[in-house]
C-alpha cells in the first residue's frame, strides 16, 4: 500500500519557486534608481560616506564650509549652461565672460589703482587712473558696477545667440571663438594684471553673511528658484524644452526658435556674470583670467546632474545635485594631495562616464516608454 502524499508537498513540487523566499527583482531596482532624478544626490551621499573613514577631515566644519563656498558660484554659472544644454547647445564662452565681467566691474568700482601695475593699460588716463575707476568712491559705484557686469555678460551671450540662431552657425564654433576673443581682450585691457581697490560693499557679496547664512548662498538660491520657475511654469520654459526635444516640430508648432535660442545664450552670459560677481567679491579684485580653469567643472557638473547633451531633458535641481557631486569629488581629490594633472584626468574620466550614463539612461527610458505604449 503506497504512502499517502502530502498535499503540501504536491503544491511545492508544482511551484518550486515557493520553496524559497521571493527575491526582489534586482535588475528592476537598479533601473529605477538609475532613472530616478535623485540618483546623483544618492551618489553624492554614498561618496561622502565611503570617503569618511578614509579621509576623516572631509567632515570637519572647515572643510564643509569650503565645500559650500565652492558650490554657490559654480551652481550659478551651471544654471546658465543647463538652459543651453536643454536646447541641445553648448556655451564654451562662459569662462571668458567670468574674467571679462570681473574686469568690467573693477573698472567701475575700484577706488585705487597702482600705476606701476596698470600704467601700460590702454585704459590708463582715460577710464582708470591712480584715483581708481570710472565711479571711484561714489555711493553708486557698487550697484552700477554689478549692473554693468550683468549687462556685459548678457550682451556677450546675446551675440553668441544671434550668430547661432540667425546665421545657423554651430554653437561649439561660435562660443569657442567668443571665448578666445573675450579672454584675450580682457588680457589686453589689463595687460594680464589684476585690478585691486574693490569696495568692501562689493566683497561682502562673495564673503559676507546674513546671520550665519552666506550672502552668496541666498542670491544663488534665488537665481535657481527663478530659473526653475521659468522652465516649469512659463510658456518660454515650454518653448525651451520643445526646441531641445525636436527643433523642426517646435518650429511647425509656432515656437519662435530664434528668439528662444538668443534668450538662452543671453541668459547663459548673465549667469556667468552673476557667478563672476561672487568670485570677484571673494578675491577682492578684478581678474582677467578668473574663469579659465572652470570649463571642465561647469560642463561636467551640469552633465553629471542629468541634463542631457541631446537637449530637451534637464532641471535646475538636477544641476544642483551635479554641482554637489562634482565639488565633493574635487574636494576629495585635493584632500588626497594629488597633483593638478591627476585631478584633471580623474575629472575627465568622470565626465566621460556621466556622458555614457546619459546615453544608457536615455535608452532605458525609451524602452520603458515603448513597453508602456505596447501595454496600453
Amino acid at each position: 500500500m503506497s504512502a499517502r502524499k502530502n498535499p503540501m508537498d504536491t503544491k511545492l513540487q508544482e511551484n518550486p519557486e515557493k520553496r524559497m523566499f521571493r527575491i526582489p527583482d534586482l535588475r528592476q531596482g537598479i533601473k529605477r534608481i538609475m532613472v530616478s532624478e535623485y540618483f546623483v544626490l544618492y551618489l553624492s551621499i554614498l561618496w561622502f560616506i565611503v570617503m569618511l573613514p578614509v579621509i576623516p577631515n572631509i567632515a570637519s566644519s572647515r572643510n564643509l564650509n569650503n565645500i559650500f563656498d565652492f558650490i554657490w558660484p559654480l551652481l550659478a554659472v551651471c544654471v546658465g549652461q543647463t538652459l543651453v544644454l536643454l536646447i541641445a547647445g553648448i556655451d564654451l564662452s562662459q569662462i571668458s565672460v567670468i574674467g571679462m565681467t570681473s574686469v568690467i566691474g573693477a573698472l567701475f568700482m575700484s577706488n585705487r589703482i597702482d600705476p606701476n601695475v596698470l600704467s601700460d593699460s590702454p585704459l590708463w588716463g582715460t577710464v582708470i587712473s591712480e584715483n581708481g575707476g570710472i565711479m571711484a568712491n561714489s555711493m553708486w559705484a557698487v550697484p552700477v558696477g554689478i549692473l554693468m557686469m550683468l549687462l556685459v555678460g548678457s550682451l556677450i551671450g546675446l551675440i553668441n545667440g544671434y550668430f547661432i540662431a540667425k546665421l545657423k552657425m554651430p554653437p561649439f564654433m561660435v562660443t569657442l571663438v567668443t571665448q578666445l576673443f573675450v579672454y584675450n581682450l580682457a588680457i589686453f585691457l589689463t595687460k594680464s594684471n589684476n585690478i585691486i581697490g574693490i569696495p568692501k560693499a562689493f566683497t561682502e557679496i562673495g564673503k559676507g553673511k546674513i546671520g550665519f547664512i552666506p550672502v552668496a548662498m541666498i542670491i544663488t538660491i534665488v537665481l535657481c528658484v527663478l530659473s526653475q520657475l521659468l522652465l516649469s511654469k512659463t510658456v518660454l520654459g515650454k518653448w525651451i524644452y520643445a526646441v531641445g526635444s525636436n527643433v523642426k516640430a517646435s518650429v511647425v508648432s509656432g515656437v519662435p526658435r530664434d528668439g528662444v535660442i538668443m534668450f538662452v545664450y543671453a541668459f547663459s552670459g548673465f549667469c556667468a556674470a552673476f557667478a563672476s560677481v561672487i568670485y570677484s567679491g571673494r578675491l577682492e579684485m578684478g581678474r582677467p583670467t578668473l574663469g579659465q580653469t572652470l570649463l571642465m567643472d561647469i560642463v561636467g557638473a551640469t552633465i553629471i546632474g542629468g541634463t542631457s547633451m541631446f537637449g530637451g531633458k534637464g532641471k535646475v535641481l538636477w544641476t544642483f545635485f551635479g554641482v554637489l557631486f562634482f565639488v565633493l569629488l574635487t574636494n576629495v581629490l585635493n584632500l588626497f594631495n594629488l597633483d593638478t594633472f591627476t585631478i584633471n584626468i580623474v575629472k575627465g574620466l568622470i565626465i566621460l562616464l556621466a556622458a555614457l550614463f546619459d546615453v544608457i539612461r536615455t535608452k532605458i527610458q525609451a524602452n520603458d516608454t515603448k513597453v508602456e505604449k505596447a501595454g496600453a
